[in-house]
């Protein structure tokens, strides 16, 4: 038995292969105006998957272009009608279908008060996209599940890819043109071990931290989405913070151990609420000490890109599980493909 959620998991090596062949001009384009009016900030405009990535977006401009970025909630402009600035600003939005109107205006405000813009964007003739002075074609052909995958997958590929031509980060750029092959090799990753312990769960902590948190925040809505679990993200601080309090014997908790300072973060506190009890599964290239169970990752490409393998590993384990748990992968309840909102 399939999904259509499944089949577009699979093909995303490839999508990601095509998109990575395609529109150099174009990044070039954006990485030459970066490069000459030297942005003072970065701004994301998003909702939903398209967020995660943009979080994730945030921690590459963080690192490698020594810029601090913030998620502007598009009500600012649609809703509350505020005159916001965006002097010196490069503003990313990113969507799947780039048609929701609050994405679209929000776009809209900030290249009339002189931003930089960009969007990150599936269909390349959106609202979205013409909105833009500067758009990516995301390649990720019609996605027909509602839970969004491939488009996912190719958004943060792209976002990589951006950061990575901006700062002409050569290193990245190289390991980017191997990130197909390790796609395919994290789907080949067996998580099904992972099925019991949450067949029957109610909630459900995923803990990432830098580069890996917008991963698990994804990770936490896909399993929302398709298979009904509570699941909360959190950075491996953040959870120290009081959200620990919750977690005791049998509680169930994901952490991804990537090949980073806050992979390791994260694999050190996996490993601490392993040994008082709790359902600890842990995301790594290789297991880790005490009583967690191993979720197996490929070997590591390169700390910025290592998330994205990582979720291609994860998808196919929530297609499984809202099977398991009888629901429909691809008709969650309640939610549309395309969202509106204003």
């Amino acid at each position: 038995m399939t999904s259509l959620m499944l089949e577009e998991t699979r093909s995303a090596p490839a999508r990601v292969a095509d998109m990575l062949a395609k529109d150099g001009d174009a990044y070039a384009a954006l990485a030459a105006e970066l490069r000459l009016r030297e942005p003072g900030f970065v701004v994301t405009v998003a909702r939903g998957s398209s967020d995660h990535a943009a979080l994730y977006l945030a921690s590459l401009v963080g690192i490698l272009a020594g810029r601090v970025t913030a998620s502007l909630p598009p009500s600012l402009v649609t809703r509350f009608q505020a005159t916001l600035s965006f002097q010196g600003a490069f503003v990313v939005s990113l969507s799947q279908s780039g048609a929701s109107p609050d994405i679209v205006r929000t776009l809209e405000a900030a290249r009339a008060g002189s931003a930089i813009t960009a969007a990150i964007v599936n269909q390349p003739d959106s609202p979205l996209a013409r909105a833009a002075a500067h758009p990516l074609a995301q390649h990720a052909g019609p996605e027909r599940s509602v839970a969004a995958t491939k488009s996912v997958i190719a958004t943060l590929t792209a976002c990589a890819r951006l950061v990575a031509s901006w700062r002409e980060d050569r290193d990245l750029l190289t390991a980017l043109s191997r990130l197909p092959e390790r796609l395919e090799a994290a789907l080949a990753c067996d998580w099904s071990p992972a099925l019991p312990v949450l067949e029957h769960a109610q909630s459900l902590y995923v803990v990432g931290r830098g580069p890996g948190l917008g991963i698990a925040a994804e990770t936490a809505l896909k399993l929302k989405e398709t298979s009904g679990l509570l699941a909360e993200a959190l950075s491996a601080a953040e959870i120290q913070h009081g959200p620990k309090a919750v977690i005791g014997p049998g509680f169930p908790v994901l952490a991804y151990g990537l090949a980073d300072p806050g992979g390791e973060d994260a694999r050190a506190f996996a490993a601490d609420l392993a040994a008082v009890g709790a359902q600890v599964m842990l995301a790594a290239p290789s297991p880790g000490d005490g009583a967690a169970l191993h979720l197996p990752l490929p070997p590591p490409l390169h700390p910025l890109l290592d998330p994205i393998v990582a979720l291609v590993a994860f998808y196919p384990l929530a297609e499984a599980l809202a099977r398991r748990r009888g629901r429909d992968p691809d008709r969650p309840p309640g939610l549309l493909k395309v969202t509106r909102t204003f």
